[in-house]
C-alpha cells in the first residue's frame, strides 16, 4: 500500500523468520494458496463489489502502461496497487483451501498467513486495509458448499470486525464472538447488533487478564450453547501491548490462552476443526511472537 504503510510485506517475512528461528516452522505442513473463484467470493460479497475491484485492477494496469501512478485510493488508509487483486484472490483462496482440507480430514486445523487482511471488508465495500473478507467468505463457503449447519467466528483483532458482522449478521447458522477497543476505528459494534453477534467493546489500556475474564463470561457460554461444527478465527495481533496501532495490553501468553480456549470448544463440538487467518498485527516483533504462540497451540507443540 506504499512506503511506510503498516500493512506491509515485511509482516509475513517477520512471521516466517520467527517460525524458522523458533524451530516451529520445519514442523508444519505448508501449502501454497490457490486463487479463490469469483463465485465463491460472491457468497459473501455482492457481484458489483467484486466487479468494481476487478475494474480498478484493469484501470491500474492501463495507467501504469501509460506511465501513470500505480495506486488507486480506496479510503484514507487503503490503497490498491497492481498486485492487490491477485493477492486478494490468493488470500481468500488460502482460507477456502484450508476449509476444504480440514473438511476432508487431511488437516485438523490450519493457519493462513495471508495479506491483505479481511475483517473490515463489508458485503459491498472495501475498507480498513481489507478488500475481500477472507473469514466471512470461508464461513459462508462451509455453510453453502459443505452443508454445515453451524459455524462460529472468533475475532480477537484490536478493531471490531465490522465487515464480518455486515456479512454474517442475522444469519443464525453463524455465531461471531469478538472483543475490540472502543471507541476506536471503525467505530462500530456497540449499537444495533444482531442476536448472533457477541461484541465486547473494551476501553484503551485493557490488559489480558480482563480480556480472559470477558472471554470466560461472555464468549464461552455462547460458544458452548451454539455447539459449532467448525470454528473460523480472525487472528489479529494488534491488541498486543507493543502494537502502536492500538492501545490494548495483551501479550503472547494471552494469545496462547485464548487459542487454547477456542481449541477446547473445537475439540468438544467440531472434531478440533479450526481455520485461522491473519488479520492485523503491525509491530513486527510482537506480531511474529504472537503468531508463534497461536500456531503452537493449534499444532500441539
Amino acid at each position: 500500500m506504499g512506503p511506510g504503510h503498516p500493512e506491509c510485506p515485511e509482516r509475513l517475512d517477520a512471521i516466517e523468520d520467527r517460525l524458522l528461528a523458533s524451530g516451529v516452522g520445519p514442523l508444519l505442513e505448508r501449502r501454497e494458496a490457490p486463487d479463490a473463484s469469483p463465485a465463491d467470493i460472491e457468497l459473501a460479497h455482492t457481484r458489483m463489489h467484486v466487479a468494481a475491484l476487478r475494474g480498478l485492477d484493469t484501470e491500474l494496469d492501463e495507467h501504469i502502461a501509460a506511465g501513470g501512478r500505480g495506486y488507486a485510493q480506496i479510503d484514507p488508509d487503503t490503497m490498491m496497487c497492481p498486485q492487490t487483486w491477485k493477492a486478494a484472490l490468493r488470500a481468500a483462496g488460502a482460507v477456502l483451501a484450508a476449509t476444504d482440507a480440514v473438511m476432508a480430514g487431511e488437516l485438523e486445523n490450519a493457519f493462513c498467513a495471508v495479506r491483505p487482511p479481511g475483517h473490515h471488508a463489508c458485503r459491498d465495500r472495501a475498507m480498513g486495509f481489507c478488500f475481500f473478507n477472507n473469514i466471512a467468505i470461508a464461513a459462508k463457503y462451509a455453510l453453502e458448499r459443505h452443508g454445515l449447519k453451524r459455524v462460529a467466528v472468533v475475532d480477537f483483532d484490536v478493531h471490531h470486525g465490522n465487515g464480518t458482522e455486515d456479512i454474517l449478521g442475522g444469519d443464525e447458522r453463524a455465531l461471531m464472538v469478538g472483543f475490540f477497543q472502543h471507541p476506536f476505528y471503525p467505530y462500530t459494534g456497540t449499537e444495533g447488533t444482531y442476536s448472533n453477534m457477541v461484541n465486547l467493546p473494551v476501553p484503551a489500556y485493557t490488559r489480558g487478564m480482563h480480556i480472559r475474564d470477558l472471554v470466560e463470561q461472555a464468549w464461552m457460554p455462547r460458544l458452548e450453547a451454539f455447539q459449532p461444527e467448525r470454528i473460523f478465527v480472525s487472528a489479529g495481533f494488534d491488541a498486543h501491548r507493543e502494537d502502536e496501532l492500538g492501545q490494548l495490553g495483551l501479550v503472547e501468553a494471552d494469545y496462547t490462552w485464548i487459542t487454547s480456549r477456542v481449541r477446547d470448544v473445537a475439540r468438544k463440538y467440531a472434531r478440533g476443526r479450526i481455520v485461522s487467518a491473519l488479520e492485523g498485527g503491525y509491530n513486527l516483533g510482537a506480531l511474529a511472537r504472537s503468531v508463534e504462540a497461536h500456531v503452537r497451540v493449534l499444532a500441539d507443540l
